[in-house]
């Protein structure tokens, strides 16, 4: 359906067909979603959205009747809602969507009932253990679902346990006693995200079905290019702190991306967050440029200008490349 809106797009900018028959072209070809594309798209919402609000009652069920509640009360109740939803995901298989939507839900209530262990016994253990015991959970559940939201929904678990571990331990890193600050933890995300983003793409050009899923690898490219560019502005920004090793890494990034999203992959996403990334960091270097030295009125123009240019210069890029991906 998508080939079809393609061709006939492609085919009115370049004047084959007459714009005002476009609409009934799309109608004949069916390029358009139909009723029960419609249908299955509202099913599928309200599966993720019933799945979310469950998992939520019940965490609200606990914050409201907390003091009225037994703890085995408690228990009990977290601990029979993960067996009712893995139930439903054996009755259901992990081949349907809703098999893994309630896989999902019990992943969720796993957190739960740790949350619950820390605060009925008060054991004194710091955040982050909360959601790294919860990542290593879970990770049963992430190998036999084999599910690329639930597999993201674990990196971002592991993320935000790091996180929290290097708020809780501040001047230290690990048992070494490495004194860092917030670049050091800047690279250690860009370092992890960017090496799971090498394994899943690795994987997916091996050809494993449940890995092959491009938003969850558009959400990890937007992660890595995320963290490598404000590493690459914060080193334009604070040169002599900072050194050369933001910028280099920068282009070397820029590089990678280009080759394997240009001609491996075609991820025009990617490229499309690549171009956002270097008017970003080119305006920061302008504009760094030009304060050093004075800036006035017309610095602003002359960076406004830049972005304009860089902007265009990118859409029309971008374009191309997406009209040499339809031929």
């Amino acid at each position: 359906m998508s080939a079809h809106r393609k061709q006939l797009l492609q085919w009115t900018q370049q004047g084959h067909l007459n714009a005002e028959s476009l609409p009934e072209a799309l109608r004949l070809t069916r390029a358009e979603p139909s009723p029960s594309d419609w249908q299955q798209f509202i099913d599928k919402l309200m599966l993720w959205f019933g799945s979310i609000c469950m998992v939520a009652g019940v965490v609200f069920f606990f914050a409201y009747n907390w003091q009225q509640m037994g703890r085995f009360a408690k228990f009990g109740l977290v601990e029979v809602c993960i067996l009712a939803t893995v139930a439903l995901c054996w009755k259901l298989g992990l081949d349907r969507l809703s098999g893994k939507a309630a896989l999902f839900a019990s992943t969720i209530l796993v957190g739960a009932l740790l949350a619950l262990v820390g605060q009925t016994y008060q054991t004194g253990a710091d955040p982050w253990q909360l959601f790294a015991a919860w990542a290593a959970m879970i990770i049963p559940w992430v190998a036999i679902g084999r599910f690329g939201a639930l597999l993201l929904f674990w990196v971002g678990l592991v993320n935000l346990s790091l996180f929290l571990y290097f708020q809780t331990f501040p001047r230290f890193l690990g048992l070494f006693g490495v004194l860092f600050g917030t670049e050091t933890l800047l690279w250690i995300f860009f370092i992890f995200n960017t090496a799971i983003l090498c394994l899943w793409e690795y994987a997916a050009q091996r050809q494993i079905a449940w890995l092959s899923e491009r938003w969850p690898l558009r959400v990890m490219s937007l992660a890595s290019g995320s963290l490598i560019t404000i590493l690459a502005v914060w080193a334009i920004l604070d040169f002599r702190e900072f050194g050369i090793a933001g910028p280099i890494c920068y282009l070397v990034w820029l590089a990678v991306a280009y080759i394997v999203y240009r001609h491996k992959v075609k991820d025009l996403f990617v490229l499309a967050g690549g171009v956002l990334s270097v008017v970003i960091v080119v305006t920061v270097l302008l504009a760094r440029g030009l304060f050093d030295h004075g800036a006035d009125a017309g610095s602003f123009l002359i960076i406004g200008l830049m972005v304009i240019g860089l902007s265009a210069a990118g859409g029309m890029w971008l374009k191309s490349i997406a009209q040499e991906n339809q031929s």
